[in-house]
């Protein structure tokens, strides 16, 4: 895709998907403004490696369930390369716990990174996105299943799922498209942590290729949707996950 000359915001883009996605945009000439929230060396080590081959990256802390860090992302981003015009809403955290375990406190976390961090960054996007902007947010292939521990995440990609539905309208009026990515077992850190082999093995054989997902396929469907051939697609949530069931 021949992205040239745009200029993308992708959170939690230290690691994982959100990682390959901030490569391979500035491998099709986007700029980059690689976001994380704590681990400053692995996104240096994102920002550096793009570089590598002629892109240009920055990387920018921010905590995106605090509103103020979100905005103060957008205005570093704005005075580093003048102005936004994709928006990956990345960033997330996911806790598998049994309903009986779960505290208050795990609730809101997920609430306020999954839920909250991403429409604040898409009310930062109203304001600072031209026209002819695209935002990408994060859902799960998990949220068309029963499996259980999932209750609390689940809930939040649900959320985000309805948002992006009902920002659709409003972010027409800037020609704006946001749609919803919802990703199956992807093998990443996230994924990965803390879970056994077995489960792992038993996650693989639920989709139609018997594998994890890969991060750059997750990756070559955000550069698909935010390219001009996708202009036609808005409001809408798309399951990429190799036939998950």
């Amino acid at each position: 895709m021949n992205l040239n000359g745009k200029v993308a915001i992708v959170t939690g883009a230290s690691r994982g998907i959100g990682r390959q996605a901030a490569i391979q945009l500035a491998q099709s000439g986007v700029k980059v403004a690689v976001n994380y929230s704590s681990n400053k060396a692995k996104a240096d080590e994102v920002v550096q490696f793009i570089e590598q081959f002629g892109g240009q990256a920055v990387a920018i802390r921010a905590d995106v369930s605090k509103v103020n860090e979100v905005e103060a992302m957008f205005s570093e981003t704005i005075e580093k390369f003048g102005r936004i015009d994709i928006l990956v809403n990345n960033a997330a955290i996911m806790e598998c716990k049994a309903i009986a375990d779960v505290t208050e406190e795990m609730f809101d976390r997920h609430f306020a990174i999954n839920v909250k961090g991403t429409y604040f960054a898409c009310q930062q996007a109203m304001e600072h996105m031209g026209n002819g902007g695209t935002i990408i947010n994060f859902s799960t292939s998990v949220s068309g299943a029963m499996l259980p521990t999932y209750s609390v995440y689940a809930a939040t990609k649900g959320a985000v799922e309805q948002l992006t539905r009902q920002l659709a309208k409003e972010f027409s009026s800037k020609d704006i498209v946001i749609n919803c990515i919802a990703p199956g077992q992807v093998s990443t850190e996230l994924f990965l942590n803390g879970k056994s082999q077995e489960l792992i093995d038993s996650f693989s054989r639920m989709n139609a290729f018997g594998r994890l997902g890969e991060p750059e396929d997750i990756a070559n469907a955000i550069e698909l949707l935010v390219s001009d051939k996708a202009r036609w697609i808005t409001g809408q949530t798309i399951r990429i996950n190799g036939g998950f069931n």
